[in-house]
C-alpha cells in the first residue's frame, strides 16, 4: 500500500479537493480495498472504492458484462466523492458521512432515530462500523508515519506506473487486441490500463463517449499484480 500509494494519492486527493471533502478520506479507500483496484468482497462489491452493484448504477457508473466503471479509477472515485459529500449534508459531520460509507444511510438514519444521537463516538454500532473510523485513522497515522512503525524504504521501491495517453472513441471496438495493436500496445497492457473493459471487445450501440489509456512506455508494469484483473 506505501508502494501503490504515490500512484493513487494524486488523483484521490484531486477530485476530494473539487468536491471540498478533507484529504484524509482518501485512506477510506485503503480501508476498504487495499488499494487494490481488482478487489472484489464476498458480498460482490468491487473496485477501489468498493461499490455494490446496485449503487453504482445509482450513481451513474455503468455496470454490464462488458463494461464495468467500478473499475474505472477516476469515475469511481468521484461517485465516492459524491457519495460523501451527500452523506456530510445529510448527517453533519465527516465522520458520520465516512461511518455511512460503511453501514449505508439508510442504516447511520435509522440509528440516529433509535438511539437519539449522531454522534459516532456515542452510538452504539456492529463491530465493523464501531471500528471503521479508528481504522481509517491508524491507516493515516501509519501512513504519513512510517518510519515511526518501522516500514522503511526508498523512493527506488516504490511501484512506478509507466506513462500513457488518452484515447476517445465513440463507436464500438469489435476487438481489443487489434486496436491496442493499432495504437502502438497490447491487449495485455490495454486491459491493465483500463480495468474497466470486462471482455474482448467495447460495445457502443448509444454512440457514448469512452476514454481509453494508451501506454506510451511498453516495459511491463511494475505493480504488474495490482493491474491485471483475473
Amino acid at each position: 500500500m506505501l508502494g501503490v500509494a504515490p500512484y493513487y494519492f494524486p488523483m484521490m486527493e484531486q477530485q476530494l479537493d473539487r468536491f471540498q471533502i478533507p484529504l484524509e478520506l482518501k485512506y477510506l479507500a485503503i480501508v476498504e480495498s487495499s488499494l487494490n483496484p481488482k478487489a472484489r468482497s464476498g458480498s460482490g462489491a468491487t473496485g477501489l472504492w468498493q461499490f455494490m452493484h446496485p449503487t453504482g448504477k445509482e450513481y451513474g457508473l455503468e455496470v454490464n458484462k462488458a463494461i464495468d466503471e467500478r473499475y474505472n479509477l477516476e469515475k469511481a472515485t468521484q461517485v465516492a466523492c459524491e457519495y460523501l459529500k451527500k452523506a456530510y449534508e445529510k448527517f453533519g459531520s465527516w465522520t458520520m458521512a465516512a461511518a455511512s460509507y460503511n453501514k449505508g444511510k439508510n442504516g447511520i438514519r435509522r440509528l440516529i432515530e433509535t438511539q437519539g444521537t449522531n454522534n459516532y463516538y456515542n452510538l452504539h454500532l456492529n463491530n465493523e462500523t464501531s471500528r471503521y473510523i479508528f481504522r481509517i485513522i491508524a491507516v493515516k497515522e501509519i501512513l504519513e508515519n512510517p518510519k515511526k512503525y518501522g516500514f522503511i524504504y526508498r523512493e527506488k521501491d516504490l511501484y512506478i506506473f509507466p506513462k500513457y495517453k488518452v484515447v476517445e472513441v465513440n463507436s464500438t471496438i469489435d476487438d481489443l487486441s487489434a486496436f491496442a495493436k493499432q495504437h502502438g500496445t497490447n491487449y495485455k497492457l490495454l486491459k491493465q490500463f483500463n480495468p474497466w473493459l470486462r471482455t474482448t471487445s467495447l460495445p457502443d450501440k448509444s454512440k457514448r463517449k469512452y476514454k481509453l489509456k494508451i501506454p506510451t512506455d511498453n516495459s511491463l508494469l511494475v505493480f504488474d499484480d495490482f493491474l491485471t484483473l483475473e
